[in-house]
Order: structure tokens, then C-alpha cells, then sequence
């Protein structure tokens, strides 16, 4: 499920820089559409959510705001509306003494839609995670506090791949901090192997009768169980996940229309472009091109 998630926000463009503050600060991070996270490296501070709740943090622990939702942090409890608004910019931080040094990190979703499953998560969360059992995740942190810190070829495509892997190993520290029940699997055998010839084969060209024979149900109890469980019928489902592939290699790579349409199971470059445009509200050129513009910000 975070897999699918995280594969959902590639519709949109990555953005990360590194922020260090001292003395009396404090900022507010408005409403956006996409999914944000704040990484503390160091120093102390206080996480202000829209509803007033105040949240102590301290070097290593985790914001996450699943869909973008208004939040802001300060050196101490306040209302959030007193803060000012962040500055937006890829400036770098101060080199002088601080006391509080964060990374900020989002994709910010322009086309599309943000993940249901993010939706159903808190307007905001802190998480403390276990870095000795998750060493990796400060390996992770570091790299991306390095590539925000100082301009470097190929960082339109180190930050995205950095950004992508935080926000996977938040969501797991927030499904272990939470519990399974945070994010639910798919347990029933017929559905899951839809899902699974689904995922695997993009391509092919699938009816709601094949799934079911695959399923081994009925074509009635098949798209009953599925709608139940994965939250919309399994034709939907099959063109969200064509789509939401075929804005990944839009984004990531420069492969033909025509190419992208046959790999993700339209018969023509416009039969895709046309199912695009109604998902995303742009064509697939006009997307590439929004993507290209952001990753070379």
C-alpha cells in the first residue's frame, strides 16, 4: 500500500531545502495539495497544528503532513495564526549559530489527486523514529541535507529519489507508531491476485470478467468485494493505475507518447492523451513540460 501511495504522488514535482533558525522564530506553512515532511537535525522546537494542538519536538523527529494540511513551528507554544507565513525559495540556510535546523521536504501534487489512504491519516503527525533500528533513515537525512545545502549536478534527479525514500520510511514509522490497522492490507486471496495481474500487466487488456475468472468469483461478487475493499470499482482502479504509471515515465523519462500509451494498455497515443487530460485536467505534453520546468527550478 505505501508502494501505491508514494506512486500516486509522482503526478507532481519534488521540492526540498534545508532551514536554520535562532532566537525567538517562528513560521507558518499554509495549505498546499501534495505531502510534506519536516526532518529536525538539530536543536528543539514546537510543531503548532490548525486546531491549536502543540507538540514538543527534538533532533530526529519526524513531521509528516499527509495531504498538505495548514501547520506551523515555532521556538515555543503560540497560535498558529500569529506566525508568519514561511518564505518559499530554494535559498540556502544561514552558516551562523542556530538553534533549530530542519530539513522541509514535499511534492506538491498540481495535477491529480492526493492518495485516499493519506486522506483517512491525521492533518498533521510527529514522529520519533528508532534510528538505531533504522540507521538508514539518518543516512537518508544527511544525503538530502547535503544535496539541499549546495548546488549540485544532478539534482533534479537525486532529489526527488530522496524526497520519494523519507516519505516511504515516515509512512512505515507512522504504520508501526499507529498500528497495522493504519494502513490496511488487501487479505482476500481473490482480490489480491487481481490486484497483482493487474499491477503486473498494465498492457494487457483486461474486462472485469477476466479478473473475476483470475479472482475465481463471480463478476457481481468480484467487483462487490473489490469496490469494498479497495475503495473503487476495478475498471477505475485499472485506469487510475495506468495513468498514475504512465505520469511517472512522463515525468522521469523522455519516451514517445505513442510508446508510454502502448506500455500502459491504450491502443493510441490519443486514446491515452484523451483518458490523461480527464484525470489530470492537462495533456500529457503540457504535463511533461510543467514537470520538466519544476525539476529545473
Amino acid at each position: 500500500m505505501i508502494s501505491e501511495v508514494i506512486g500516486t504522488i509522482h503526478a507532481g514535482s519534488a521540492h526540498a531545502r534545508r532551514i536554520t533558525e535562532s532566537g525567538a522564530w517562528g513560521a507558518r506553512y499554509p495549505a498546499f495539495v501534495g505531502v510534506g515532511f519536516h526532518v529536525v537535525l538539530g536543536g528543539s522546537g514546537w510543531l503548532i497544528t490548525r486546531d491549536g494542538e502543540t507538540t514538543a519536538l527534538r533532533a530526529g523527529d519526524i513531521v509528516l503532513a499527509p495531504y498538505g494540511s495548514e501547520h506551523g513551528l515555532s521556538h515555543a507554544p503560540g497560535a498558529l495564526a500569529t506566525l508568519p507565513v514561511a518564505p518559499m525559495g530554494a535559498e540556502p540556510p544561514s552558516r551562523g549559530p542556530y538553534d533549530f535546523d530542519f530539513l522541509c521536504g514535499c511534492y506538491r501534487v498540481d495535477h491529480g489527486q492526493i492518495h485516499r489512504f493519506l486522506r483517512e491519516l491525521p492533518d498533521v503527525v510527529a514522529i520519533s523514529p528508532d534510528y538505531e533500528r533504522h540507521p538508514e533513515l539518518r543516512a537518508l537525512t544527511d544525503l538530502l541535507g547535503d544535496d539541499v545545502s549546495q548546488a549540485r549536478p544532478g539534482a533534479g534527479a537525486t532529489r526527488p529519489a530522496l524526497v520519494d525514500l523519507i516519505l516511504v520510511h515516515a509512512l512505515r514509522q507512522w504504520q508501526e507508531q499507529s498500528g497495522d490497522e493504519a494502513w490496511p492490507t488487501i487479505t482476500d486471496p481473490g482480490v489480491a491476485a487481481a490486484l497483482r495481474a493487474i499491477h503486473g500487466g498494465l498492457d494487457e487488456q483486461w474486462t472485469v470478467r477476466r479478473l473475476s475468472e483470475i479472482a475465481g468469483m463471480s463478476r457481481t461478487t468480484f467487483t462487490r468485494r473489490f469496490t469494498a475493499l479497495v475503495g473503487k470499482p476495478p475498471m477505475t482502479y485499472l485506469i487510475g493505475r495506468r495513468l498514475m504509471y504512465g505520469a511517472g515515465l512522463l515525468r522521469a523519462t523522455p519516451v514517445p507518447l505513442a510508446t508510454i500509451a502502448r506500455q500502459v494498455g491504450y491502443s493510441s497515443g490519443f486514446a491515452f492523451a484523451s483518458a490523461f487530460r480527464r484525470e489530470y485536467g492537462v495533456s500529457p505534453g503540457r504535463f511533461r513540460q510543467d514537470m520538466r520546468s519544476a525539476r529545473y527550478a
